[in-house]
C-alpha cells in the first residue's frame, strides 16, 4: 500500500491535473458501483455498466476539471493558510460554488440520460433541494479540514475519497427516472 501511495505522489508531482481528473472520474464511477450494488441491490447480473461509464465520464469531463479548477481559483481568492482562511474558503465553496455545481451536475446527468429539456428541468426542480441539503450534511466540515490541512494538488483526491459516499447518493438520486 505504501508503494502505491508513493507511486501516486510521483504521478501527482509530474502530472497533477491529469491525475486529479483521472482520480475524480474513477471515484465517481466507484460511487455508482456502490450505489447500484449496495443501495439499489441490483446484483452483478443487474448492474448497469453503461450507467457506470456515464458517471465516470461525468467525473472525467465535468467533476474533475470543474472542482479542480475551482480549488485553484479559491486559493487565489483566499491565499492565506490560516483557520480563518479555511473557514472563509468553506463558506465560499458551500455558499457559492456548491449550489451552482450541483445544479449543473443534475443537468449534465439529465442530458446524458437523454431527458428532454422539460423532463430535465422537472427532474432538477424535484431533486435539487434534497441534493443540496444532503450536501450540507457532509461537506462543510470536510471542506474546512480539507482547506486547512491538505495541499492544493491533493484536495480533489481527498474530496473524491470522501465523495465516494456522496457520489453513491448522487448516482442513486440522479438516475431515478
Amino acid at each position: 500500500m505504501a508503494a502505491l501511495w508513493k507511486a501516486y505522489q510521483r504521478l501527482m508531482t509530474r502530472h497533477p491535473w491529469k491525475v486529479q481528473i483521472f482520480t475524480a472520474g474513477t471515484l465517481v464511477g466507484a460511487g455508482d458501483v456502490i450505489s447500484q450494488q449496495l443501495v439499489e441491490r441490483r446484483g452483478l447480473a443487474g448492474h448497469n455498466s453503461r450507467r457506470t461509464l456515464k458517471m465516470m465520464t461525468i467525473g472525467f469531463c465535468f467533476v474533475g476539471p470543474v472542482i479542480g479548477g475551482w480549488y485553484q481559483v479559491l486559493d487565489r481568492l483566499v491565499p492565506a493558510k490560516t483557520k480563518a482562511a479555511a473557514l472563509q474558503k468553506m463558506l465560499l465553496d458551500q455558499g457559492g460554488f456548491a449550489p451552482c455545481f450541483l445544479g449543473c451536475f443534475l443537468a449534465v446527468v439529465g442530458v446524458l440520460n437523454s431527458l428532454s429539456v422539460e423532463e430535465n428541468w422537472s427532474k432538477i426542480k424535484r431533486d435539487y433541494k434534497d441534493t443540496l441539503i444532503t450536501n450540507y450534511y457532509i461537506w462543510p466540515a470536510v471542506q474546512v479540514v480539507n482547506f486547512y490541512f491538505v495541499p492544493l494538488h491533493y484536495r480533489l483526491a481527498v474530496v473524491q475519497c470522501v465523495a465516494i459516499i456522496f457520489n453513491s447518493y448522487l448516482s442513486w438520486k440522479t438516475n431515478q427516472l
